[in-house]
């Protein structure tokens, strides 16, 4: 299920992207000289920075969750996770254009459902987003038997979630699961019990970055 490392620096969601834009600039320096290249060029360089998809480490234990986007801590505390319809603490990742969009799976399990919702496109770093954007929501199980939701919410650019877990497949810890396109955010539903290791307003990196230590039952 997830692509194995070592891949490609560049995202293969964003290589029709660099090639068309490759081939454009080529042709319009060719046809139109090469100031008239300049705007493409630039957009291949936005393109190439906007879909890297670099190998990371992922540190810890294995009750340890990561955190499944890069970008900056928005939301941090008690909530209800709505898709399992129990109470859970929320930790919602902002990712801004410059960020890596790659999504990695917070924790190794099996995926039990997946939904999707459509929606509205409202800044995802408005907490209201998480109920009334685009949004793919995945239900992770861990083998000591603790569940995660992990949600893909759409942005005010981003149009488009790729997601590519399905039921009953079986998840890593830190294993690229999806992607979404052009700034968004995602949140994560933790069991109570969970102690959350990052902070309001933090910068953190998928997969490198620790998110909670889960709890332990028995």
């Amino acid at each position: 299920m997830n692509a194995p490392y070592p891949h490609p620096l560049l995202a293969r969601e964003g290589w029709p992207y660099a090639g068309a834009l490759l081939v454009l600039a080529l042709a319009a320096a060719w046809w139109l000289g090469p100031w008239w290249s300049l705007p493409l060029w630039a957009a291949l360089v936005f393109v190439l920075q906007f879909f890297r998809d670099p190998a990371r480490p992922v540190p810890g234990a294995e009750s340890d969750a990561v955190c499944p986007a890069d970008g900056r801590v928005v939301m941090v505390g008690p909530s209800r996770d709505p898709y399992l319809d129990r109470p859970a603490i929320k930790v919602s990742i902002f990712m801004n254009v410059f960020n890596v969009h790659s999504n990695r799976s917070p924790v190794r399990g099996s995926v039990e459902k997946v939904w999707y919702h459509p929606g509205s496109f409202l800044n995802a770093a408005l907490d209201k987003a998480s109920e009334e954007n685009e949004r793919n929501a995945i239900w992770i199980r861990t083998p000591a038997g603790e569940d995660v939701t992990c949600v893909q919410v759409a942005g005010l650019i981003a149009r488009r979630i790729l997601c590519y877990a399905r039921q009953g497949d079986r998840l890593e810890r830190g294993g690229r699961y999806g992607f979404i396109r052009f700034g968004s955010r995602v949140d994560v539903y933790l069991d109570p019990g969970a102690a959350v290791r990052v902070g309001l307003g933090q910068k953190v990196y998928a997969s490198a970055t620790i998110l909670a230590s889960l709890a332990r039952h028995g």
